[in-house]
């Protein structure tokens, strides 16, 4: 029962169905939850007694950075999946995922360098933290320009295989960073040996953001996966019978 699970997932048309289904199912309870995390972390959250209003730059910054390696990590799966069985639309979803994850991870570095300003005096640090996250942005743009840097598909999709699996090895050294290497960067506040650091005041609004930027990168992942089974299956005969009015 789970291997015909897992070799439908290798069907093009099923990935495409299920993919446009599932989309608002995501896309609206993510934007609910980011809306309710800005509003009670921007507003009703209280200022941090030692950062004031300065903190709240997290709710932004911490979510980012935790979709950055969550998207990594998800692309280096799928195109392990993808190397290992050889099916496709495990290459698409790591191809429609580079993207969005640098994405994060940009967002991750600037909202980070804005708040080291006020905070370290200084919008950048050649910190262990930051440097790992900045080799992170360096590997989405990587296997991006490997990926556009082959005419045929398959090439391609071996070639940044292997640059994503590689890669993945960065993901565990910027998590514990700050816990192996002294780090002007602070040590996780959410989560400590179980317990939160912070009132929860300050971090019920952080955890829905965590939670609404989470599923926006579903929303999205399944947005940009239906355009790349498009690209890749557009000479298939299913094609015209999915995109029929």
């Amino acid at each position: 029962m789970a291997w015909t699970w897992f070799h439908r997932l290798a069907s093009p048309p099923h990935v495409y169905r299920v993919a446009g289904r599932l989309t608002p199912w995501l896309a609206w309870p993510a934007a609910l939850l980011i809306v309710a995390g800005l509003i009670g972390g921007l507003w009703l959250a209280p200022p941090d007694y030692q950062q004031g209003d300065g903190y709240r730059i997290i709710y932004v910054h911490a979510p980012s950075a935790w979709m950055s390696l969550f998207v990594y990590t998800t692309m280096a799966v799928a195109a392990g999946i993808g190397l290992i069985w050889r099916m496709k639309v495990a290459h698409a979803v790591a191809a429609a995922s580079a993207p969005v994850g640098a994405s994060f991870t940009f967002a991750a570095l600037v909202t980070g360098s804005l708040w080291g300003k006020p905070m370290w005096g200084t919008y950048w640090q050649w910190d262990p933290r930051l440097t790992s996250e900045l080799i992170l942005l360096f590997l989405y743009l990587g296997y991006m320009g490997l990926r556009s840097a082959f005419d045929d598909v398959q090439r391609a999709d071996r070639a940044s295989a292997v640059l994503a699996v590689v890669g993945v090895v960065n993901v565990p050294i910027i998590h514990y960073s700050v816990v192996w290497w002294n780090s002007l960067h602070q040590p996780p506040s959410l989560m400590y040996l179980g317990k939160p650091t912070m009132p929860p005041s300050m971090y019920v609004p952080l955890l829905l953001m965590l939670l609404g930027f989470t599923l926006f990168y579903g929303a999205v992942l399944f947005v940009r996966l239906r355009g790349e089974v498009l690209s890749r299956e557009r000479t298939a005969s299913w094609i015209r019978e999915a995109v029929r009015p």
